[in-house]
């Protein structure tokens, strides 16, 4: 991309009739028998090499094994893994065989593993030894799969796949067939099941080509976890749609460990969360060479304009946020070719349009805060909520005969198209009339020495009705007190609007947050409400 108005005036949707991304996408690739497509290395230090021949092969062989226990086109398949390379192999064996993967982080307790198994109506499970003990042995599956070895009622997976013939005629996948079954995080209710088409696993390509700019002889690292839909994105679909090679690491997080890792692998394109890079920021980079590392990217929750100025000082490369849901997977993003806005999410990725909502259900016109939305048809929309029609139902509002989908986000949009993220719907303050986005005093409290993360909710205020009050994390070598309080509201006013200064400040250890990493400050909110009662 050189030009984003110009693509995204002239870009056109191309979707085949049929799609089947073992078939096109790493068949494809595997006709050059050397191309890497997966570099598996642990915190022990084991490391295992695998090219896109040999990820044909063995997905081949565990569409076989899936097939011959009775598994079919459309079943449900439960995979919940490490960062293991049997992850990869086991989903794009799914989706070879036209099942449905539903991918799911190994942090599950059981009863969270039992509520996904009975709402997707799984058809099959594919885990990891030490969490077979989560399924229920009385639950009748069509195949039971245990990666790391065998138990009664299981197979060994390794065992089982290598004794399967590699020559597997895959269905036909139509565009609309079911393909992958996500589960949110389930942060205000029980989780909702996200089903996406095949389509959407094709048109995940465009933000891998225009956002993350792969291709060949790319090394893309993404540290999310497997059961998260950025790990589709970053990790399986958009990577191997453009023939790069994917770093997979399983090993605990430690600072110190990512920066070597980039180092020693020649990482060119990197993707990590921010509060990961709010750590890595506080490492010493002295003699680390990181001259592969071209672009680092982050989604998930936003990304301080703070982190973005001190990540790109210290690599030397570009640090580009980007927005995406997964109802929709990315959206919104920066581009290495488009100037960079401090603290926006970017611009919508081309065949994608994005508006502002107002309460009166009315598009907002530039600098207006309203519900951000996606203007429907779009391929890499969802094909609903799982089971949920009427919930999927109401994520859609007709203005003008245009339907929108409702991401539950707000935002607003400035003259020249660049989105900026305020908070989720529920987390706006109202104080006296004024409605103020989380995210704006968070940024503003970011670029202070003694903040290292925060978070701002509403607080009850008899006033004001609400006020704003932060919740931070300091760095090291700071104490919270009286004193630090006033230097940081003042810093706050003269960052940002000062009616949007935090008139409340706790100093804490942790922030409650989702699997994936995002902050929950409705819990915040909650509890600022219940102690106030």
């Amino acid at each position: 991309m050189t030009d984003y108005e110009t693509l995204w005036r002239d870009f056109k949707w191309q979707i085949p009739e049929t799609f089947n991304f073992a078939v096109d996408v790493v068949d494809h690739w595997a006709e050059d028998a050397d191309r890497l497509a997966l570099i598996w290395t642990d915190g022990g230090g084991r490391e295992r090499r695998f090219t896109y021949a040999e990820i044909s092969r063995r997905t081949k062989q565990v569409a076989a094994l899936l097939a011959r226990h009775g598994v079919g086109k459309g079943d449900r398949v439960l995979i919940m893994l490490p960062r293991r390379p049997e992850w990869q192999i086991a989903m794009v064996g799914c989706l070879r065989l036209g099942a449905v993967p539903v991918p799911c982080i190994t942090m599950l307790t059981a009863a969270d593993v039992a509520y996904r198994i009975d709402h997707a109506d799984a058809q099959a499970v594919v885990t990891s030894f030490d969490n077979i003990n989560k399924i229920s042995a009385e639950r009748p599956f069509k195949a039971r799969l245990s990666v790391g070895g065998a138990a009664q009622g299981w197979l060994d997976f390794d065992a089982a796949v290598a004794a399967e013939t590699a020559d597997f005629a895959a269905p036909e996948i139509a565009a609309d067939d079911p393909a992958i079954l996500y589960y949110t995080s389930g942060s205000t209710a029980k989780p909702k099941g996200v089903m996406h088409a095949a389509r959407g696993l094709y048109t995940w390509r465009v933000s891998a080509e225009y956002w993350l700019t792969l291709g060949d002889g790319d090394i893309m690292w993404c540290t999310a976890d497997t059961g998260w839909s950025k790990a589709g994105t970053s990790i399986l679909f958009g990577p191997w749609s453009c023939g790069s090679t994917v770093l997979f690491y399983d090993g605990p997080f430690d600072a110190a460990k990512r920066l070597e890792l980039l180092e020693q692998y020649r990482v060119t394109v990197f993707c990590a969360a921010a509060t990961e890079l709010r750590q890595l920021i506080n490492e010493d980079f002295a003699g680390r060479d990181l001259a592969a590392l071209r672009l680092t990217v982050s989604a998930g929750e936003s990304v301080n304009p703070e982190i973005v100025n001190r990540w790109s000082a210290l690599t030397g490369g570009l640090l580009l946020d980007g927005y995406g849901q997964t109802e929709t997977l990315m959206t919104v993003m920066n581009y290495p070719s488009m100037p960079v806005k401090p603290g926006s999410m970017g611009r919508p990725l081309p065949g994608t349009e994005m508006a502002i909502i107002g309460d009166d259900d009315r598009i907002a016109g530039p600098g207006e805060t309203g519900r951000l939305a996606l203007r429907r048809p779009n391929p890499q929309m969802m094909l609903g909520y799982w089971q949920a029609p009427e919930l999927t139902a109401d994520a859609h509002l007709t203005i003008d005969g245009v339907e929108w989908f409702i991401t539950g986000d707000t935002a607003t949009i400035d003259a020249d198209g660049y989105i900026f993220y305020a908070g989720r719907a529920d987390d706006v303050i109202n104080s006296a009339g004024y409605r103020i986005g989380p995210m704006e005093v968070e940024n503003a409290l970011m670029e202070h020495a003694a903040v290292r993360e925060c978070a701002a909710a509403a607080s009850p205020d008899a006033e004001r009705g609400e006020v704003v009050k932060a919740f931070i994390i300091l760095n090291s070598g700071f104490v919270g007190s009286e004193v630090l309080t006033k230097e940081l509201q003042a810093f706050a006013k003269s960052v940002t609007a000062p009616y949007k200064y935090p008139r409340k400040i706790d100093y804490v250890e942790a922030l409650p947050k989702t699997v994936t990493g995002k902050i929950q400050r409705r819990k915040l909110r909650d509890q600022e409400f219940k102690n106030g009662e």
